[in-house]
């Protein structure tokens, strides 16, 4: 164990308190995986997990959970608690307790529960191992009510079949399927950001089959014809038809719209590399089955990448062609761009005044 991760620890124990990491690093640490996100079950209660660090943050959103980070290790501390009925996706009463399992037991799936103590040892009360075994996903408990407290448990049981290539348990199959229509309730933030942790993903197509299998598409208002994978989220989204209350910022829906673009088009060219750049023709010609490697010695290749490179001054077209700066000064030098990108044009100065006093 890290001697980051044990001083964390250490500094709980030392003050007369239980403490354990549990969940996701745990299994992941199972199954040789590297992960930086560290979640620490403890007794401590949140005033007195303030007092022990005398840093971090307190997240009243997260309901009492400690916040801290250490080099590359973000700790998310939480006491001991069950939770009473839900409403929308929050419980209605948090109650702190001192109870290992009693915690372990309202988590969502059995292969999150396992504990790792100071000495490095892992804990597993809830046959979390068997089920990492034997590449499932189960909830802890009836998936019934575990998907009705929290709807999101929905998206999540499938993010972690397809990132760990697990298959879902029998009776937790079954109630996904039914209860895929309570995704409807969720916010589309919470939405999109599960959906992108799937979209991640080497196996995505396997997260798109199973979205269509439990019809979950329809509640996640998404519909699409086939799915490249490509090692860019708006490549992704680009490839998909979705409904606009999805939350993107003006900068993915103007990647978005470009890639949208690039793969109608369905080719790249000088013109698509000028207009875009480099890399959203990357990720295009990713999804038009173009390879990287040419699309970038295409790119270097090109005559001019901005107007700028064009081997005349704006000053010197208005005095060649004797014109005033207007609409038609714009149109000039679009069509000078174009010209050269299509190698019908050299960029050399004497080469473009001879076409500019031919042509206008």
């Amino acid at each position: 164990m890290d001697k980051i991760i044990k001083d964390v620890l250490s500094k709980i124990e030392n003050n007369g308190f239980e403490a354990y990491i549990v969940g996701g690093y745990v299994r992941d640490l199972y199954l040789g995986i590297k992960s930086t996100d560290i979640d620490i079950s403890t007794n401590a209660l949140p005033k007195e997990l303030i007092k022990i660090f005398k840093q971090g943050k307190l997240s009243k959103e997260s309901y009492g959970s400690f916040k801290i980070k250490k080099n590359n290790y973000q700790f998310d501390i939480t006491t001991y608690r069950k939770e009473s009925k839900y409403i929308n996706r929050r419980p209605t009463e948090v109650v702190y307790i001192n109870n290992l399992i009693e915690d372990l037991q309202r988590r969502d799936f059995t292969v999150n529960s396992l504990c790792m103590n100071l000495k490095g040892q892992i804990i597993d009360l809830l046959d979390g191992i068997k089920d990492i075994e034997h590449k499932l996903i189960r909830t802890i408990g009836s998936p019934k009510d575990k998907f009705k407290e929290d709807p999101l448990r929905i998206l999540r049981a499938v993010r972690f079949s397809i990132v760990l290539d697990f298959n879902l348990e029998q009776e937790t199959s079954k109630w996904l399927k039914k209860s895929a229509k309570l995704v409807k309730t969720l916010s589309y933030d919470r939405k999109k950001e599960e959906l992108e942790k799937m979209f991640i993903s080497s196996n995505i197509n396997k997260g798109f089959e199973m979205l269509k299998k439990y019809n979950l598409l329809n509640y996640l208002e998404i519909k699409y014809k086939k799915i490249t994978p490509v090692n860019d989220l708006c490549g992704i989204w680009a490839q998909l038809e979705v409904s606009n209350k999805y939350p993107f910022t003006k900068k993915e829906i103007e990647n978005i719209t470009i890639i949208k673009k690039i793969i109608k088009y369905g080719k790249i060219d000088n013109t698509t590399l000028f207009d875009y750049g480099l890399y959203l023709n990357t990720v295009a010609g990713s999804v038009l089955g173009l390879k990287q490697g040419l699309i970038s010695k295409q790119y270097s290749a090109l005559p001019i990448k901005s107007l700028k490179d064009i081997d005349i001054e704006t000053k010197e077209i208005i005095k060649l062609l004797n014109i005033e700066p207007s609409n038609k000064l714009k149109e000039i030098i679009n069509d000078l761009k174009l010209r050269i990108l299509k190698l019908e044009l050299k960029n050399e100065q004497v080469e473009i005044e001879k076409y500019l006093v031919g042509k206008w």
